[in-house]
């Protein structure tokens, strides 16, 4: 390589590495945009019911922080009228996982506390750990859609071949519009690894 291409060499190099840092933070970002401005139906993370408590929050590190959220009494359950709820699921490219929902839809009372849940398995001969992105449409419900647990609040980790049922508890809130009588539940599962991978990996140079 001659002294003259050197500098050119070095700005592909730089431009190489932004793009591999932005990868590697495409996920996250979205977490951020989608938790700032709705967009795309993305609904707010809650945490784990605890001693009749349900925390209202945003996640951090896989931690969730807020404030505590007292669980709808039966008496706030508006059984005047029923919301369809369809669930599904997508595995995103370079993550070699399998996911489908074991419960395909369900009819819910607004203010009811369902549970559901989602089998995943890993299709590969090596441990793999992916995060879980959800949205909601039609995006105007997705602000009445509370998950009280949910597997997307944390990054989730597969052995070789393992296969695992990860749990969502949600509830419709009482205040959702009443035009809207049917919502859709979807989860894009991404690969951490992939991310971690092309972030440190060095690309070489031409001679």
């Amino acid at each position: 390589m001659t002294s003259s291409h050197a500098p050119l060499v070095k700005r592909l190099l730089l431009l190489v590495a932004g793009a591999f840092a932005f990868a590697f933070a495409l996920v996250p970002l979205y977490n951020v945009l989608c938790e700032a401005t709705g967009f795309n139906g993305k609904t707010a993370g809650q945490g784990t019911a605890k001693s009749g408590v349900i925390r209202d929050g945003f996640g951090i590190g896989g931690l969730t922080v807020g404030a505590a959220v007292a669980t709808p009494a039966p008496s706030q359950i508006d059984r005047s009228r029923t919301v369809a709820v369809e669930f599904t699921g997508t595995v995103m490219p370079g993550l070699p996982w399998e996911m489908r929902p074991l419960t395909v839809s369900l009819d819910t009372h607004p203010g009811e506390m369902q549970q559901v849940r989602y089998l995943v398995r890993n299709t590969s001969s090596r441990p793999v750990t992916a995060q879980a992105i959800p949205s909601v449409t039609p995006g105007q419900a997705a602000q009445h859609f509370d998950k009280i647990e949910c597997f997307c609040f944390s990054q989730q980790s597969l052995a070789p071949g393992e296969s695992k049922e990860m749990p969502l508890t949600f509830i419709v809130k009482p205040d959702i519009d009443k035009d809207i009588r049917h919502i859709t539940l979807s989860y894009a599962f991404f690969s951490i690894d992939g991310q971690r991978e092309a972030l440190t990996a060095k690309p070489e140079a031409k001679q």
